[in-house]
């Protein structure tokens, strides 16, 4: 499994420091629209084995959503998402829902007592949301 790691900034000043710091652990884009941005070293965990090669830092963002310190997406390949999703949509885990937004086919998960979100989508779909594509929210 493979996946990007998000941080999400709780102020300004905070952003900065965050910023800061992803840029001397990613690798410069010349897209300017580009959102996630490859790490110069994966992130790898053995248990659950697990290699996280983006990483991007959320602008301040006041919203209920942005109060979360930030999410954390696992992709895995489409038989096992379409496995997953099928489990979803049948409620055999209560803090998983797919995410409702138009024009995604992505789980998410999440639980009250933590201020993280993950989310579990296909490869595919990962590098999809690697830049930027939504004029609304600007993700």
């Amino acid at each position: 499994m493979s996946g990007n790691i998000g941080i999400f900034a709780q102020s300004d000043e905070e952003f900065n420091s965050f910023k800061q710091i992803a840029d001397e652990l990613t690798r410069p884009s010349d897209n300017a629209n580009q959102k996630y941005f490859e790490l110069k070293v994966p992130i790898i965990l053995k248990d659950p084995d697990a290699e996280f090669t983006h990483l991007y830092v959320r602008k301040f963002d006041p919203s209920e959503y942005g109060k979360n310190k930030g999410d954390i997406d696992f992709v895995t390949d489409l038989e096992s998402y379409k496995k997953y999703k099928q489990e979803v949509v049948n409620s055999k885990y209560p803090e998983a829902q797919m995410y409702d937004r138009p024009g995604w086919d992505t789980i998410q998960i999440n639980k009250p007592e933590v201020d993280v979100v993950a989310y579990l989508t296909t490869t595919e779909f990962a590098r999809k949301v690697r830049v930027k594509f939504d004029n609304l929210t600007q993700l």
